[in-house]
């Protein structure tokens, strides 16, 4: 489709996945198959944690941030892309796509705030344990918290608020979902202040995120390096290297999108990268950070005997 300027200037067009017809429903459900999995996952995690007065503690409050953000962050992409993927009329509203790229840049920020904070509360956990409860009292967890996400809000607000201000000469969004690249590219007019803005955003983003990360996990190293202490390297590689497994993974499939659309011949590597961003961790989250955490397991277990025995 050319860009089609007969459209009234407030509707835009989604240019989305170009599937052949016996391949759309097959994925059309798995995303559903994907997106179920993890609502019931989630939302199971945070059931768990609200209703256990047990789990009202800082680490907990943390896992909530995480299942929130996630269930979030699905949940303004998929809905929206299993209906692309199936129709044939792929249309959006300038305000709906503007707000679909600002809840998914909000999740992106976020998970790699509160990773930090979950660093750094695995790092107090492990190298000073007998400090832990007066150092990540609950009052520290919810101001780190709400710290990360009122940073996102801010960045990510003054990042699409750049966007807003441009005027359009073109109605096709050349993705198969809204972010902030697809928007701004609508415009003819100079984009240099998006770009500096943009890159300053990644950078800052990725950069305190990754110093964080290495200098948190450096530390736990060299604590469990001196110490020698088989109990403590255990607990060191069961609560750390699936932390890090997921956190590679969001930071390489975030790094994928923001290269590839640097590159417009791999459309589709730059849309599936984007997908996976949001997927893979949603669904590996509350597997890894809820059933590895021996209460929180038993509480979820607790939760499901009582319904079958209810049915």
């Amino acid at each position: 489709m050319d860009d089609n300027m007969s459209l009234p200037s407030h509707i835009l067009h989604i240019q989305g996945f170009q599937l052949p017809q016996t391949f759309m429903y097959p994925i059309f459900f798995s995303l559903l198959f994907v997106y179920l999995a993890l609502l019931v996952s989630n939302i199971g995690v945070l059931v768990a944690i609200i209703t256990e007065r047990s789990l009202h503690q800082p680490m907990y409050i943390l896992f909530c941030n995480l299942s929130v953000n996630d269930l979030i962050g699905n949940t303004v992409l998929l809905p929206r892309l299993m209906a692309d993927i199936v129709s044939t009329e792929r249309f959006i509203t300038y305000s709906q796509c503007v707000a679909q790229a600002f809840f998914s840049h909000t999740f992106g920020s976020a998970s790699h705030m509160i990773l930090i904070i979950m660093a750094f509360d695995r790092y107090v956990a492990i190298c000073y344990p007998l400090r832990y409860t007066s150092i990540m009292t609950t009052k520290t967890v919810v101001t780190l918290s709400v710290s990360a996400w009122g940073a996102s809000l801010v960045l990510v607000s003054v990042l699409l608020g750049l966007t807003i201000r441009l005027s359009r000469c073109s109605s096709i969004i050349q993705n198969a979902y809204c972010d902030n690249a697809s928007l701004f590219k609508l415009s003819c007019e100079n984009v240099s202040i998006n770009n500096i803005y943009g890159l300053f955003f990644t950078v800052l983003l990725f950069t305190s995120s990754m110093g964080s990360i290495a200098v948190t996990y450096f530390r736990i190293a060299v604590i469990c390096w001196t110490k020698k202490s088989k109990e403590l390297n255990n607990r060191a590689l069961q609560t750390c290297a699936s932390h890090l497994v997921l956190y590679l993974i969001m930071l390489w499939s975030g790094f994928l999108t923001i290269i590839l659309h640097r590159f417009p011949d791999y459309p589709y590597l730059r849309k599936l990268a984007y997908i996976l961003f949001h997927v893979v961790p949603a669904n590996l989250n509350p597997i890894i950070y809820g059933l590895q955490t021996k209460s929180l397991k038993q509480k979820i277990i607790q939760i499901l005997s009582r319904k079958v025995t209810h049915s």
